[in-house]
């Protein structure tokens, strides 16, 4: 989804619906942004998330061939360019859990 598009989706869910959790939540050890709302929808319960993350652009893998060794992987982040991901949630009673909505099940 186009990151344009967020605060639009954003309004209308405020406007609309009935608003249980509003949250910003930064991560910082993998320099993440997540904004959550939760609210009660058309289909019960559910929640929105948009995250956002730097790109990465390379992943280093550090490694020795002796027995016993560790293994270590670094990120290289890019420190202009971000990628940005939309997932939305139905709370399902039965589990008592999220459980993801794909996007072929809206065609």
């Amino acid at each position: 989804m186009h990151p344009d598009k967020w605060p639009d989706i954003k309004e209308k869910i405020l406007e609309n619906f009935e608003v249980l959790k509003k949250e910003k939540i930064k991560d910082e050890e993998r320099k993440e942004n997540f904004e959550i709302i939760e609210f009660i929808g058309p289909l019960g319960k559910m929640k929105v998330e948009w995250i956002t993350r730097p790109k990465v652009l390379d992943k280093k893998t550090q490694y020795s061939n002796r027995i016993g060794s560790s293994v270590s992987v670094e990120t290289v982040y890019s420190e202009d360019e971000v990628t940005n991901t939309f997932k939305v949630y139905k709370w399902d009673d039965n589990s008592e859990s999220w459980q993801e909505m794909k996007a072929e099940g809206f065609i």
